[in-house]
């Protein structure tokens, strides 16, 4: 662009000296409009979440977790992946007298990262399915809870695995993809629950095994 600009200047004629200095200030706005083009089209897209109502939409908040649990990790059909329930931190088992508006949180967890697993091409391992159907009067089943009904589980590569941690407003969920051999995280990621996911905002809640009121 240099060389052009002196070549502009030499020359003596001053209608051909007006002629290249409009092409060279032509072919630098050109150049300039391309590197700002050039510029936005690789500037990096802030992605926001939508701001849906909680009520109901478990299912959206952990689509978003399993996006960033699944976002470094690559589906492969030789590996198995087994999905157990998200436990309190505190104690790490579930505890079904626990009154806490997220209190189903962790199984639905489990069950919708199978769902979101499979979504993505993860092979993942049902080992509460049975060996046979069981058939009552009143329905069929094929799962169950009872360890004597179950077979061993096989070949499980991974387990998915996670903690909930209880907040005011709602409860952290901690998720984890574990090697079974190494006991390595291989990948993880960290997500709000709103708490009001399966019931209404209440205006009476317990906290620590008292009862708190709470603001409308």
């Amino acid at each position: 662009m240099k060389t052009l600009l002196q070549r502009v200047l030499r020359v003596k004629n001053f209608k051909i000296q007006k002629i290249y200095h409009s092409l060279w200030l032509g072919l630098v706005a050109c150049l300039s409009a391309c590197t700002a083009l050039s510029e936005s089209e690789y500037q990096p897209q802030v992605q926001y979440e939508e701001s849906v109502p909680a009520l109901g939409n478990v299912e959206y908040h952990t689509s978003l977790l399993a996006n960033e649990l699944f976002s470094r990790v690559s589906a492969n059909r030789d590996y198995r992946y087994a999905v157990v329930s998200f436990v309190p931190v505190t104690n790490l088992q579930f505890d079904k007298n626990h009154q806490h508006p997220l209190r189903l949180l962790g199984h639905q967890l489990s069950e919708g990262m199978v769902t979101e697993a499979s979504r993505r091409g993860f092979i993942t391992q049902d080992y509460k399915i049975t060996n046979d159907i069981l058939i009552t009067k009143e329905a069929e089943y094929a799962l169950s809870r009872d360890v004597s009904r179950l077979a061993p589980l096989q070949n499980v590569d991974f387990y998915i695995a996670g903690t909930i941690t209880e907040q005011q407003e709602g409860a952290i969920v901690n998720a984890r993809i574990v090697h079974v051999e190494s006991k390595d995280v291989v990948a993880s990621a960290t997500k709000f629950f709103p708490a009001e996911l399966f019931w209404q905002r209440e205006k009476v809640t317990t906290r620590g095994g008292m009862l708190y009121r709470t603001d409308s």
